[in-house]
């Protein structure tokens, strides 16, 4: 089982930037290589949404809601992802997830204040 451990988020008044990265810790690279990797995020009172995917080659799709606003990316041989958050409204407030298949991370938390 993967163990995806995300880390950076934080507090940023509307307008600000944020990132977020997560690290597949035990993956040898070729495991790594072969999935899609995601990010989610649930606000507060809210169900857990789609944000972001990239695929092996890079291959990006985003929510509507973040579009031209956020940036995935990711680093094979580190065997991370990474989440570029600009432009930030109170609306992307919660806890960010990373994601591959049934694996999860811990979430960080991102708060954006008006």
């Amino acid at each position: 089982q993967a163990q995806l451990v995300e880390s950076g988020g934080g507090s940023v008044q509307a307008g600000g930037s944020l990132s977020v990265s997560c690290k597949a810790s035990r993956d040898i690279l070729s495991t790594f290589n072969s999935y899609v990797m995601n990010w989610y995020r649930q606000a507060p009172g809210k169900q857990r949404e789609f944000v972001a995917s990239i695929t092996y080659r890079h291959i990006t799709n985003y929510a509507d809601t973040v579009k031209g606003r956020f940036a995935i990316s990711r680093n094979n041989s580190r065997k991370m992802i990474y989440l570029q958050m600009s432009d930030l409204k109170p609306e992307d407030t919660g806890v960010y997830y990373c994601n591959r298949n049934n694996d999860w991370g811990q979430g960080t938390l991102v708060t954006v204040s008006s």
